[in-house]
């Protein structure tokens, strides 16, 4: 169809713009606007675990039955509201609900702007492989953009990013009605077992053993995606407390600076396919585990000038290999080894893996190590970043260990049906 990639991409620029607008500076309004302690950020973030644990299972099962376009647009328009609802809770019960019930339709949405996207793409004869990439990698461009707004207008420490991100939900809601619908034809449909019936099929994917242990690495390396969203402005902005740092750009517009991350995407994005059809997804995920590595180590080393700047920079720089090697190939390689028909309960496995059952382990593991490195309310960010950084690092050996898998650079062309 004239113009459908164009429109995806619209699709999937407002999706990440919507996420962009809040998510960096969330950590540090709870720091600074509400006075959170790491714990209570901690807490507040695994409600993005909790969401991610069943929801995107269940909303893929119904995409799998009934709309994923509709049911996207449903998420976004009811999301708008309870945006503006996080937007009114002043204390630490309040944020943590609000949280909760917006995140219940948003995250699961990650999952669902996939399937749209696949679906579109091979319904036009489009090689998924080749042509995504280059269409995701406009939903990184939309955080970026939303980021650079929020820290400009100063919103990042105040109720504003709720009420921006509640317009573009809106406007994200209203367009996906007017996208082809990817709802299943009729002659898809026959008669199935209980376990097809409640979309339980993508949990048979857990008797392979190579399946099984991507997915508990990805829900370990899951772990790592949210802590530097969650702590790295709040981290640069402790700078300010040193004399000689508070006047530097890094302190005064650290959300621009933690944007570098997301323009490092933009380019990494676009390497997937020559990275995965080359290297093949083991070597591809060993890549972004010791980027993760570099990217928390570089953090540890960090300052607002001279030689802790350029650390702070390079931390920027592999947070694109870091992120999207795991998360679009990791997408792309649940796409290629499961069934057509189990789709989106594939895809809503991944997100609950990674942003669910992962994002948990690290939202309650990272608020811990925050506190425990805090003294007299001064945080000892050296020490916290180092602690991430050898996670990351046993990560890395222990994938390369126990994950069997021969790649084969002719089956990536197999994800185009």
């Amino acid at each position: 169809m004239k113009g459908i990639k164009f429109k995806l991409t619209i699709l999937n620029f407002l999706e990440f713009f919507i996420f962009g607008s809040w998510l960096l500076s969330f950590g540090k309004y709870m720091f600074v606007n509400l006075h959170f302690t790491g714990t209570q950020i901690g807490a507040i973030f695994m409600t993005l675990g909790f969401a991610s644990l069943i929801m995107p299972g269940i909303m893929g099962i119904i995409a799998d039955k009934w709309s994923p376009n509709k049911l996207f647009a449903l998420s976004h328009l009811v999301g708008a509201a309870l945006l503006y609802n996080m937007a009114q809770q002043p204390d630490y019960d309040g944020l943590f609900w609000a949280s909760l019930f917006y995140l219940m339709l948003y995250m699961p949405s990650i999952g669902l702007d996939n399937t749209i996207s696949y679906c579109l793409l091979e319904r036009n004869d489009f090689d998924v492989v080749k042509v995504f990439p280059p269409i995701r990698v406009w939903g990184t461009i939309g955080f970026i953009i939303a980021t650079w707004i929020t820290d400009s207008f100063g919103w990042g420490v105040n109720a504003n990013q709720f009420y921006f991100a509640a317009v573009a939900s809106i406007v994200l809601g209203l367009f996906t009605l007017t996208l082809p619908d990817c709802a299943r034809e009729k002659s898809e449909t026959k008669k199935k077992t209980f376990s097809e019936a409640f979309g339980l099929d993508a949990f048979k994917l857990f008797a392979n053993y190579k399946m099984a242990t991507f997915f508990i690495f990805a829900m370990l390396l899951g772990a790592a995606l949210q802590i530097t969203n969650m702590f790295g402005e709040a981290f640069l902005h402790d700078f300010g407390n040193i004399e000689a740092y508070k006047d530097t750009f890094a302190v005064k517009h650290n959300g621009w600076l933690m944007s570098l991350s997301q323009i490092s995407e933009t380019v990494f994005i676009l390497t997937i396919p020559f990275f995965l059809k080359k290297f093949g997804i083991k070597k591809v995920m060993l890549m972004s585990m010791f980027a993760w590595f570099l990217r928390f180590l570089l953090f540890g080393v960090g300052s607002p000038v001279g030689l802790g700047l350029i650390a702070l920079i390079l931390s920027m720089i592999v947070y694109g290999m870091a992120f999207d090697f795991f998360n679009i190939s990791g997408s792309l390689f649940v796409e290629q080894e499961t069934d057509k028909k189990i789709r989106g309960s594939a895809q809503g496995l991944f997100i609950m893996m990674t942003n669910g059952f992962g994002a948990m382990i690290g939202a309650y593991g990272s608020g811990y190590v925050v506190d425990l490195f805090t003294k007299d309310g001064v945080k000892d960010w050296t020490s916290i970043w180092y602690v991430f950084a050898v996670y990351s690092l046993v990560l890395v050996i222990l994938f390369a260990v126990m994950f069997k898998y021969k790649h084969d650079p002719a089956k990536l062309g197999e994800i185009k049906h």
